[in-house]
């Protein structure tokens, strides 16, 4: 796979704008209400692959990393992949889920791994390559979180070198190519002509 950056190799702009914040959290939202759906589906599938091989269950978890992924690609400023993922566990946990507040800490633990890989990057590169490593980096996060409040490290190394590999597997298919390839949708509808993506595509559209 090929990384892209974005085309002007200057300092980018990181302070955030107000359009920035209304449309991260509109996403927030909308990326919450996937979380709430995939409570249902992805638990089923979570707790079915446990039961063929504990820690597998982590194949379905990608779906719940996908806020910080989105957030970062589309906003591609600090903070906006730890926003959208915060949010968007907040929006799940408040209509109701069955893990409550601990949905909110799973979501500042993803969004900062998702976060961490966007800063390693300097906020300049926003390819696929990228994208994934943010997939992978939430579901990092989510791994060590998980050691604490879900009891995880005592479980033993078996089960926790399964759900650490099925996890980054996931955050790479799940949240870090889904993200990717939804956000890049998006913006060739124009629906994102105000950010950095959706000129970048417009751009190769005009060209």
């Amino acid at each position: 796979m090929a990384n892209t950056t974005s085309s002007n190799p200057a300092r980018p702009l990181l302070a955030w704008r107000v359009i920035d914040i209304i449309i991260a959290a509109v996403f927030a939202v909308a990326i919450g209400l996937i979380f709430w759906v995939w409570n249902s589906v992805g638990y089923a599938w979570y707790t079915a692959a446990n039961a063929v091989t504990p820690g597998l269950g982590g194949i379905a978890t990608g779906m719940w990393l996908l806020g910080g992924v989105v957030g970062g690609l589309v906003i591609r400023k600090p903070g906006a992949a730890i926003f959208v993922e915060v949010v968007a566990a907040c929006v799940s946990a408040g209509i109701g889920n069955q893990w409550g507040i601990e949905t909110v800490y799973s979501g500042l633990a993803q969004g900062l791994g998702a976060e961490l890989i966007f800063a390693v990057f300097v906020y300049r590169k926003f390819g696929l390559v990228t994208s994934v490593l943010a997939g992978m980096g939430s579901a990092v996060g989510a791994f060590v979180l998980e050691l604490f409040i879900s009891g995880n490290a005592a479980k033993g190394m078996a089960y926790n070198t399964m759900y650490l590999g099925s996890l980054l597997v996931s955050g790479a298919v799940l949240a870090g190519g889904v993200g990717y390839f939804l956000v890049i949708s998006l913006a060739r509808t124009g629906a994102l002509d105000r950010f950095a993506v959706g000129r970048e595509r417009r751009a190769v559209v005009d060209a």
